[in-house]
């Protein structure tokens, strides 16, 4: 039997007379690397932010663990275990890259906030600590040479790499990666594709992630769900995917899946 770390059950939600997501149920099997695809406004980004905490859904639940998180703020859902990188890069401006890794991993500090200005024993001892975790992911994606530099100043793909390091300093249990190869060439998509494969498999998590590159998809995702607006209308092993007639039609219309009669490209 599949152990399943979240799973989402009848997910719908409405802005104005607008239906962004609509009937969305799935399953994450623990330690898997699963993408979500779709044409652009299909509702990828939506429901990350539903699993999140950033939206309420109108109707449905999401369940993760085993626990009803779905109306739980988005603090919460992270200290949950659940973390998130953004489309766009959020990096904190005007912080270093080791300032923004132990921003992250205060989520899980156990001094009060008072004890800060106090300089109390607990909290200078944790803030030992955080500086040293934070290193340590610094060296796992390759960072740890520009720990004093601006994180906003980093080439794209470090930032990225920053990115995902801030989000894995929560300690998730589930990482989800929003288009995490966006704006990256080439070799850096390549280079990607390896780097997700070594976080799963260094700090244990189950991946989700958006991606509209393809070639990153079908390398690295062990199973594929696609959304078309709203709705999940195909799910299965990157072959299956690839010539799925639903998804060929998704992405390239009617006519275009007819004429192609389910190719192999999608």
């Amino acid at each position: 039997m599949a152990d399943i770390i979240l799973k989402t059950e009848d997910v719908m939600i409405k802005f104005g007379g607008l239906t962004a997501v609509s009937g969305f149920t799935t399953a994450l099997e623990r330690g898997s690397i699963t993408s979500l695809i779709g044409p652009n406004g299909a509702g990828k980004t939506t429901a990350f932010n539903i699993i999140t905490g950033f939206y309420k859904p109108t109707s449905g639940r999401v369940i993760f663990e085993g626990e009803d998180i779905t109306q739980l703020e988005p603090h919460l859902v992270c200290k949950r275990g659940i973390a998130r990188t953004f489309q766009n890069i959020r990096l904190f401006a005007g912080g270093t890259v080791l300032q923004n890794v132990m921003t992250a991993c205060w989520v899980r500090q156990k001094s009060p906030w008072w004890s800060a200005p106090l300089q109390l024993p607990l909290f200078r001892r944790e803030e030992r600590e955080i500086v040293e975790r934070s290193m340590e992911l610094l060296k796992a994606v390759g960072l740890e040479k520009y720990a004093s530099e601006v994180a906003t100043g980093l080439p794209y793909g470090a930032q990225r790499r920053l990115e995902i390091s801030r989000a894995l300093a929560t300690q998730p249990r589930l990482l989800l990666l929003d288009e995490p190869a966006a704006g990256m060439n080439p070799q850096e998509s390549l280079e990607l594709m390896d780097f997700i494969r070594s976080i799963r498999e260094r700090f244990k998590v189950t991946i989700l992630m958006i991606e509209h590159d393809m070639k990153v998809v079908m390398g690295v995702s062990e199973w594929i769900r696609v959304l078309d607006y709203g709705e999940l209308i195909a799910e299965g092993t990157p072959e299956q995917i690839r010539s799925n007639p639903k998804v060929i039609e998704a992405y390239l219309g009617k006519e275009a899946a007819a004429n192609r009669g389910g190719g192999k490209d999608a």
